[in-house]
């Protein structure tokens, strides 16, 4: 996972249940996960691809990391995975 959407998820949990609850995820999403602090290749990387997929930019990060691990994405977001492209998801929706 990126630190940029780790940073999402940070935002989202402390609107919906405040700093304390937040600063809970955060340590233990960064226990369990090995986080991608995003190089300069990796934010290329994530422009070209929201240059050519109608998509957040920090969902672009998501999918370069996820591409650049050859790992599969796991994502409820139709824009990611709804594009017509070569990453590997995996729909949390249900």
């Amino acid at each position: 996972m990126s630190w940029i959407n780790l940073g999402e998820v940070a935002y989202i949990v402390e609107r919906a249940a405040g700093i304390d609850r937040c600063r809970q995820i955060v340590q233990d999403l960064r226990r369990r996960l090995n986080l991608d602090l995003p190089s300069d290749q990796r934010v290329l990387e994530a422009a070209r691809i929201k240059a050519h997929y109608p998509m957040a930019f920090a969902d672009a990060f998501a999918v370069a990391t996820a591409n650049a691990h050859h790992a599969i994405l796991l994502t409820g977001d139709p824009e990611i995975l709804n594009a017509d492209a070569d990453w590997t998801t995996e729909d949390l929706r249900a």
